[in-house]
C-alpha cells in the first residue's frame, strides 16, 4: 500500500503537567499509533507530548503510523538464492565494533539491528523498528521507548529493555572514545520502567537536536549472552553475540570466505520495514589479495556481484565471455548520496604539515586533468566541497546566514574567508606536471621556509630534506599515484610511494602512522552530533578523524549545527565549516562519481525505480530461480 500523497503529522498528545509516572490501564484500551495499549507521558509545564512511530530531526515523517510497506520495495519478492560479493585483503574478526582491533570480516554487523531505523528515500527521518513508539515531549528533554514484545535474538530468547539499557551502556564504555565521551555529557540517566519500556533523560544546558537519533541508533545485543561468555565489545574476537536481525552468521574460513543465512525465524519478517526486504536465503563474502585477482574470479563466476570502482577496468576490462554471452548485467545507476570526501591527505598530526602553504604546495602538484583525461578515461568529476552537491556545500562568496556565522567567528579565521569565493581545487593543464602549478608550489614551500638547493632538493635552514611517504594497499592505485609521486619529486620533495599489505595498512592506519594516504570523510545530507566526532578538536585522534583536523572556528560552529532547530541553520552552518576547511587544504580533492558501476550475473532482479539514497543489492533485490539454472546449465557459474 502507497502512503497518501499528503504527508500526515505525528501524533501529539497532550497530558497533565507532574512527574512523569507509569499507569496501566486495566480496562478500555486506548489507541495510540496502532498500539492497544498505552500509558500516561506527563512532564513539566503543560508540554505536550509527542507521541509517534518515528522521528525527523527536521519536518515531517514521509511515512504515516499505519503504513505497510516502503514505497521503493516489490512487497512480492521471492525469497530464496544467493548473492555473492567479494572483499579485499583478510580478516581476522567478526566483532565489528572493536574499531580499533583486527580487521573484521565484511558485513559483519549484519546481525544486529537498531532500535530505530532510516529509510532510503529520506532524509533525517528514523522509523521505530525494535520499539513500537517513541514519546518524548516538545522540549525533547527526554524520550521513551515503548518497545516490541516480539523481538527474539537468534539464540530464541526475548529481546527486552534491560536488553537496549545494557546495548547502551555498553557502547558508552568500550566503544569508541569519542562516542563514549559525547554521550557521558549529553545522556544524564537511562532505565528500564519495565520490561518493555526505557527512557533517557538528556543533560541539561545541552542542544536538544540529533538526541533523540542518537538513541535511536542503539544496535541491541544480548545482554545475557555477554555477562556469561565474559566477551568485551572492545576485543577481536570470532565468536558473536546473538542478534536480532534477518541474517545471522552460517560460516566462515579465516581470511578466505564468510557466509551468512537468512533466519528462517527472523521476528520482523511481517514488519513494514522489512516487507520486500531480505529476500537472499544466502549471503557469501569472498576474499581475495587484490583487485585483479578479483576482478578474474568475477569473470569466472566464483562470485555474482560486483560493484566497480576501477576506471580502467570498467571501461576496458568488460569484454569477457560472461559479458558478450549476455551472463553478466553492466548497470549505471545514479546515487543521490553525498560522495565521501576523499582525496590525498595529509596527516596533520605530523608537524611538517602545519604550514597551510607546505599543504597547498603539495597538492597543487595533483594534476586531475591529466589522471581523469590520460588514466581515468574521463569518466569522474572533480570534487570541490566536503559536501559536494548537496545544499551543504559553500558555493561563492558567504551571504545570508553563513556569512553571519562567519562573522561570529572572525577572530579565529583568515579574513578572506568573509569577502572571497570558496576554495575550489586548482585547474591543471593536459601535461602530468603543469609547471605553472609547479612554479606556485615553489614559491610557496620557499615562502614556508623550504628552500631547493643546487640538487633540487627542499631544505629547511637546518638542511633537512622535505620527505614524503604516500602508504598504499590497492595495487589498482599504482597508475594513479605514481605520476603525483613524480611530480612531488619535481618539486623537490624526497617523495616514497609505499604499498603494504592489507593487515600492515590496517594497523597503520589504526595507529596512524602514516604521512599521506589516499582516505577521507564521510558526509550526508544532514549533520549533527556526529559532525563533532570526525571534525572537532576533542576528538582529534578519533579513528573517524583520519587526518587529525581541529580547528577552534569549526568547533565553535560544530556547537551551533548541534543546535539547530531548522534545516536551513544546519545547512548554514555546515557551509561555513565547509567553507573553512576548504580553506586549510588538508585534503587534495581528487575524483568523484555521481553513479554507481555495477555488474552482476543476470539472475537478480530489482524494482524498476530505485531510491535516491541507496543501491539497496542486499536490502532491496531478489533472486530468479529460473535465470540462476539456465546460467549454470551454461557452466557460467562455478
Amino acid at each position: 500500500m502507497h502512503r497518501p500523497a499528503q504527508r500526515q503529522p505525528r501524533a501529539r498528545v497532550a497530558f497533565p503537567a507532574k512527574d512523569r509516572t507509569r499507569l496501566w490501564f486495566t480496562g478500555t484500551a486506548i489507541m495510540i499509533g496502532g498500539v492497544l495499549w498505552a500509558h500516561q507521558a506527563l512532564a513539566d509545564s503543560h508540554e505536550t507530548i509527542i507521541t509517534s512511530h518515528g522521528f525527523s530531526n527536521f519536518g515531517e515523517l514521509a511515512y504515516p503510523a499505519d503504513f505497510t510497506q516502503l514505497d521503493y520495495v516489490n512487497p512480492d519478492a521471492p525469497k530464496g538464492g544467493e548473492i555473492a560479493i567479494w572483499a579485499q585483503g583478510t580478516f581476522d574478526s567478526m566483532n565489528p565494533f572493536a574499531t580499533q582491533r583486527g580487521t573484521p570480516g565484511r558485513l559483519s554487523s549484519i546481525p544486529y539491528e537498531r532500535v530505530m531505523t532510516a529509510t532510503a528515500d529520506e532524509v533525517g527521518s528514523a522509523y521505530c523498528l525494535l520499539c513500537e513508539t517513541i514519546e518524548y515531549p516538545e522540549s525533547q528533554d527526554w524520550v521513551i521507548f515503548n518497545m516490541r514484545r516480539d523481538v527474539m535474538f537468534s539464540d530464541g530468547t526475548p529481546m527486552t529493555a534491560q536488553d537496549m539499557v545494557f546495548s547502551h551502556e555498553l557502547l558508552r564504555d568500550e566503544g569508541t572514545p569519542s562516542y563514549g565521551s559525547y554521550v557521558k555529557q549529553v545522556i544524564a540517566s537511562v532505565e528500564a520502567l519495565d520490561d518493555y519500556t526505557v527512557k533517557f533523560v538528556f543533560a541539561e544546558g545541552i542542544p536538544r537536536k540529533g538526541l533523540i537519533s542518537l538513541v535511536g541508533s542503539t544496535p541491541v545485543w544480548s545482554k545475557a549472552w555477554y555477562e556469561e561468555t565474559g566477551a568485551k565489545l572492545d576485543e577481536s574476537r570470532f565468536e558473536i553475540s546473538p542478534g536480532t536481525g534477518p541474517y545471522m552468521l552460517d560460516s566462515y574460513d579465516a581470511g578466505r570466505r564468510i557466509v551468512y543465512r537468512r533466519n528462517p525465524d527472523y521476528w520482523g519478517a511481517d514488519h513494514p520495514l522489512s516487507v520486500g526486504h531480505y529476500n537472499f536465503d544466502t549471503i557469501r563474502v569472498e576474499y581475495f589479495a587484490d583487485t585483479t585477482t578479483a576482478f578474474e574470479a568475477f569473470k569466472s563466476g566464483e562470485y555474482t556481484f560486483r560493484q566497480e570502482n576501477s576506471s580502467l577496468t570498467w571501461a576496458t576490462g568488460y569484454d569477457f565471455p560472461a559479458l558478450t554471452n549476455e551472463w553478466v548485467v553492466q548497470d549505471v545507476v545514479p546515487v543521490g548520496t553525498v560522495p565521501n570526501a576523499t582525496g590525498f591527505l595529509l596527516n596533520l598530526r605530523n608537524p611538517k604539515f602545519d604550514d597551510v602553504r607546505v599543504r597547498e604546495a603539495l597538492g597543487l602538484m595533483y594534476n586531475f586533468t591529466w589522471t581523469n583525461d590520460t588514466l581515468q578515461y574521463g569518466l569522474f568529476q572533480q570534487r570541490e566541497s566536503f559536501w559536494q552537491g548537496s545544499a551543504l556545500a559553500a558555493t561563492g562568496v558567504p551571504e545570508g546566514r553563513e556569512l553571519e556565522l562567519l562573522q561570529t567567528v572572525a577572530d579565529l579565521i583568515d579574513p578572506s574567508l568573509l569577502t572571497d569565493p570558496a576554495v575550489t581545487p586548482h585547474t591543471s593543464g593536459e601535461r602530468q606536471l603543469d609547471r605553472g602549478n609547479l612554479r606556485a608550489a615553489l614559491a610557496l614551500m620557499e615562502d614556508a621556509g623550504w628552500v631547493a638547493g643546487d640538487d633540487g632538493m627542499l631544505r629547511n635552514a637546518a638542511g633537512e630534506a622535505f620527505t614524503l611517504e604516500f602508504l598504499s594497499v590497492s595495487p589498482s592505485f599504482d597508475r594513479i599515484i605514481m605520476p603525483y609521486i613524480d611530480n612531488l619529486k619535481r618539486l623537490g620533495v624526497d617523495a616514497v610511494y609505499n604499498r603494504v599489505d592489507p593487515a600492515q595498512y590496517q594497523l597503520r592506519s589504526q595507529t596512524f602512522d602514516y604521512e599521506m594516504i589516499y582516505d577521507g570523510y564521510t558526509s550526508g545530507l544532514e549533520e549533527g552530533s556526529g559532525l563533532g566526532q570526525k571534525y572537532g578538536s576533542e576528538d582529534v585522534d578519533d579513528v573517524f578523524n583520519p587526518a587529525g583536523f581541529s580547528h577552534p572556528a569549526v568547533d565553535a560552529l560544530i556547537d551551533f549545527v548541534e543546535g539547530a532547530e531548522s534545516y536551513d541553520e544546519m545547512a548554514a552552518g555546515v557551509r561555513a565549516i565547509d567553507r573553512i576547511m576548504r580553506a586549510e587544504r588538508f585534503i587534495t580533492p581528487a575524483w568523484y562519481l555521481g553513479n554507481r558501476w555495477l555488474a552482476y550475473y543476470d539472475m537478480f532482479e530489482r524494482p524498476e525505480e530505485l531510491p535516491p539514497y541507496a543501491i539497496g543489492e542486499l536490502d532491496f533485490w531478489w533472486y530468479n530461480a529460473e535465470k540462476a539454472d539456465e546460467l549454470r546449465a551454461v557452466g557460467a557459474l562455478r
